[in-house]
């Protein structure tokens, strides 16, 4: 087969990522495999749509954080521009919270970073093939919740809230105030004050403070 050949028949992807040492770790671990070729790097959520619509990738491989927009609403965004693009989700944060909401908004499967490089390469190319991915151990998860036996007790109360209570939950814990998230997240500042009330409401705390107080101690624990 011809070097010309060979390259049309890679499945072409991007990548997307705010930390260029692992754009470039991902890029080589992805240069060594036949059948796949790293054809755009994205940044931010901004820089990803624009690749998209300029390279046509086979598949987006982004962080779940990004500096400008949560990686859930850049699926969201990502499938909106181009209905049916496979999104397959790395990141450094614990499966168990993250998995099923990527799954909800169109991704097509989750892979936490320190699972190797084996293991990642799997993840792309049944991903690629139409399947869906995520560890032996969420998709045990996932086959509870979808027949109805798994307990509401072992939910964690985080869980329970959207896409977009969750946004806000974070922001809180990163110590924004209401006007800061209003902003960042295109909402007004009303907009914004009901998230934080269903939030208190669904994770059953007393007063604003204590919400503050819970979403720190969270995002906290979510880096150690």
């Amino acid at each position: 087969m011809s070097a010309k050949k060979s390259a049309k028949t890679k499945k072409h992807i991007l990548l997307v990522d705010d930390h260029p040492m692992m754009r470039q770790g991902l890029a080589q671990l992805i240069a060594l495999e036949p059948d796949l070729a790293v054809c755009c790097e994205a940044a931010t959520a901004q820089q990803a749509l624009a690749a998209v619509s300029v390279n046509s990738p086979d598949l987006v491989l982004a962080d779940i954080s990004l500096p400008d927009k949560n990686g859930l609403e850049l699926i969201k965004d990502l499938l909106a521009l181009r209905p049916g693009l496979f999104v397959l989700v790395i990141s450094m944060h614990d499966e168990g919270l993250y998995a099923e909401r990527v799954l909800r908004a169109g991704g097509r499967g989750y892979i936490m970073k320190q699972e190797g490089g084996a293991k990642l390469m799997e993840a792309i190319r049944q991903v690629l093939k139409g399947q869906i991915y995520v560890s032996e151990k969420m998709s045990a998860r996932i086959l509870e919740v979808f027949s109805g036996r798994r307990a509401e007790t072992s939910q964690s109360p985080v869980e329970l809230l959207s896409d977009r209570e969750f946004e806000v939950f974070q922001l809180i814990g990163q110590g924004k105030g209401t006007r800061e998230i209003a902003g960042k997240l295109n909402l007004s500042i009303k907009t914004v004050e009901v998230h934080r009330a269903n939030v208190r409401k669904k994770l059953k705390l007393a007063t604003g403070a204590d919400v503050v107080h819970y979403a720190i101690r969270w995002v906290e624990s979510e880096k150690s």
